[in-house]
């Protein structure tokens, strides 16, 4: 049966799947107020995507992409939907990742699709966001595809955890956030509640490498 659309109640499904359908029942809130969705890549998402953060040659296909919709708490302290697009093969552990940080109440500035900065990752994390699939080359390489060309790679508070390498930090912001003894909100360090939560689940943490120190970057083998 393909699902096209699941939502997940925490611990369990809340609702049934309706027999023969392309769809599966919906619930609609946690009893923390936790809330995620995940969905297939709609047509008008696609079209919005082709082009921009997806493009021909692309290692992954559109219809192996999700769309992940989910809550997470703000700088602001209030809670906020936001949405990711994650390969099909992480969604389910991506939604429940994300559930740890928000019982944590880890604070995320903003979560939208790259889509909406032209499908540029520097413009994404000078806006602090928070994002995952953009098929695009590694970092500061022109060849070779980025493991978040694969849907298989998630960003987090990219000016609380900045890219590293040398004397490069990005995004520029990020420079105020070097000293990662200082620990402030919404920046990750190893060992803590994000990077058990990920690392729970098969992804591993840019922060650990010796060179980069890409700090906003989780990943998964490809």
């Amino acid at each position: 049966m393909s699902i096209a659309r699941m939502w997940w109640a925490v611990p369990a499904l809340v609702g049934a799947l309706l027999a023969g359908s392309a769809t599966a029942a919906s619930a609609a809130c946690r009893t923390d107020g936790y809330r995620a969705s995940v969905r297939t890549v709609d047509a008008r998402t696609a079209a919005d995507m082709t082009g921009v953060s997806w493009k021909e040659g692309c290692p992954v296909a559109i219809a192996d992409l999700r769309r992940v919709e989910l809550t997470y708490w703000g700088f602001d302290k209030r809670r906020h939907q936001g949405e990711i697009v994650v390969h099909k093969d992480v969604a389910r552990s991506v939604v429940d990742v994300f559930h740890t940080m928000y019982q944590a109440r880890f604070p995320i500035n903003k979560m939208r699709r790259v889509d909406f900065y032209g499908g540029s990752d520097d413009a994404s994390m000078a806006d602090d966001n928070t994002s995952a699939f953009n098929c695009r080359p590694i970092t500061g390489s022109t060849a070779g595809f980025s493991v978040h060309s694969y849907g298989k790679a998630i960003d987090i508070n990219t000016v609380e955890n900045p890219y590293v390498k040398g004397g490069t930090v990005l995004p520029p912001a990020g420079s105020a956030y070097l000293d990662r003894g200082d620990v402030r909100p919404g920046m990750i360090v190893h060992g803590d509640l994000v990077w058990k939560a990920f690392t729970a689940h098969g992804f591993t943490w840019g922060g650990d490498w010796t060179s980069p120190h890409d700090y906003q970057h989780f990943e998964f083998p490809v």
